[in-house]
């Protein structure tokens, strides 16, 4: 097939040869080191060469540094008289082996800056999604109650203007649309509050500014799963009580947005749920007579939940615990494991991670059988491993850093990093926090945990 160029040139000052390439990946700009908006995003090339592969039609680029650049598309070209051949996408239409289903859905893009809106809304539509926009939450609500958009899945700025943020406009919209909608949250902001509030109302996270490639795998997933149903309401008290066993979930943590989050989470799953903003205020109302879990932060002002867990253990009192710990904070969840809790979490939580350690906690508490095969496949994944190694295992979970570990073992730092490396692969551990867990549940060092009476 003979093959024609179309050329656009300029005399402008030219692309250095370093940059030839870089200037196609996304948001990157030569000459907008202050990433100055008023610049635009960087987006733009990207966007040309995404749709030039997609059509078969390649975008080539030649430029002097200092006089000017050329970029170039590749079309065919077809001699008169001869039908034109059929392009890339209709011959994958006839072949069924070969097609794919095109991407379909509505999407609702919520997010203040003008820029950013329509350069989204622009990606969207020609990956060949209905699309609609808003400036902020209100704009949002407006357009759903004029009945101009019913979208499948919303995409919004954590940090919009006029007092909502994303995790708000996120839950004002999936209550009038009465349904769970898939909800992704851009932001910059990686503090572990925001992360947090992200992540307990079950929104899917990307960071700003986002990767394209990731924007779309994400949103073919989340388009991809079965719709949900209506959003169930709070079960009554009594109903939720005998559904998780007549234990009522305790939830002790001195943040109140977190507090507050985890109660709607796990009011929405039909638990009973009582909330403490201190261990102090969980001691005053604490009825040992009445079955609970306990949700509990490590620290905490006053009288840490770790101390909490202690003295509860200490005076007979065998509620199971999860224990909410800092992301990757291993050896205080070896500690924690190690005064009676029976799981813990680290933050960011998730929705159904929350949910799933609310139901293991319980299952192992009133089934002693399962508690004990738990134990048990644990061990056996532990059994495989040589004394150097447990003693190396010990002193990693205990948050020894592994120069120390050589110091104190007579060994080099690179041994200890073999033997980390073959304790993960042999026990079948993806993190530290799953190997903390996999080595305190083998250990079966405390009694087994059983509900309090």
């Amino acid at each position: 097939m003979v093959k024609s160029a179309i050329e656009i040139w300029d005399t402008g000052i030219g692309i250095p040869r370093s940059e030839l390439r870089a200037i196609f990946d996304e948001y990157h700009q030569v000459d907008n080191p202050a990433r100055q908006r008023s610049q635009g995003l960087g987006l733009g090339l990207s966007i040309v060469k995404s749709l030039g592969e997609l059509l078969g039609h390649p975008i080539r680029v030649r430029s002097l540094h200092g006089k000017g650049s050329v970029f170039s598309i590749e079309v065919p070209l077809t001699p008169s008289g001869v039908p034109s051949p059929p392009d890339r996408r209709a011959r994958a239409a006839d072949d069924e082996s070969t097609q794919t289903a095109p991407r379909t859905g509505a999407i609702l893009i919520v997010e203040d800056d003008r820029e950013v809106r329509e350069h989204l809304k622009l990606f969207l539509n020609e990956e060949g999604y209905q699309t609609s926009t808003a400036v902020d939450g209100h704009d949002a609500l407006g357009l759903l109650a004029r009945g101009t958009t019913r979208p499948d899945l919303v995409l919004a700025d954590y940090n919009l203007p006029d007092g909502m943020n994303g995790v708000q406009v996120c839950q004002k919209l999936r209550q009038e649309l009465d349904r769970q909608i898939p909800f992704i949250i851009l932001t910059g902001d990686i503090s572990t509050e925001t992360l947090r509030d992200i992540a307990l109302h079950d929104c899917v996270h990307l960071n700003k500014p986002v990767k394209l490639g990731d924007l779309t795998r994400a949103i073919e997933k989340l388009l991809a799963k079965p719709a949900d149903p209506h959003v169930l309401p709070p079960r009554h008290s009594a109903e939720a009580l005998s559904a998780s066993g007549g234990a009522r979930i305790i939830v002790v943590d001195d943040d109140d947005q977190v507090r507050e989050a985890m109660r709607a989470v796990l009011e929405d799953d039909g638990r009973v749920v009582d909330t403490y903003a201190s261990c102090e205020a969980f001691l005053k109302a604490f009825d040992p007579g009445k079955s609970a879990c306990m949700l509990i932060d490590a620290y905490l002002p006053g009288m840490s939940g770790l101390e909490l867990l202690e003295k509860l253990h200490d005076e007979g009192h065998r509620l199971p615990a999860i224990m909410i710990t800092g992301n990757a904070d291993v050896p205080m969840a070896v500690k924690a494991m190690k005064a009676g809790a029976l799981d813990f979490i680290e933050k960011p939580i998730g929705r159904e991670e929350l949910i799933t350690s609310i139901g293991r906690a319980l299952e192992l508490s009133q089934d002693s059988n399962k508690l004990q095969e738990v134990r048990e496949s644990a061990s056996a994944h532990l059994a495989g491993l040589t004394p150097r190694q447990r003693e190396v295992m010990e002193r990693v979970l205990a948050g020894q850093p592994s120069k120390n570990i050589a110091a104190d073992l007579n060994i080099s730092q690179r041994t200890v990093e073999n033997h980390r490396a073959s304790i993960m692969k042999r026990t079948g551990s993806k993190s530290l926090p799953a190997l903390a867990r996999l080595a305190l549940l083998a250990s079966g060092a405390e009694e087994e945990p059983s509900m309090a009476r």
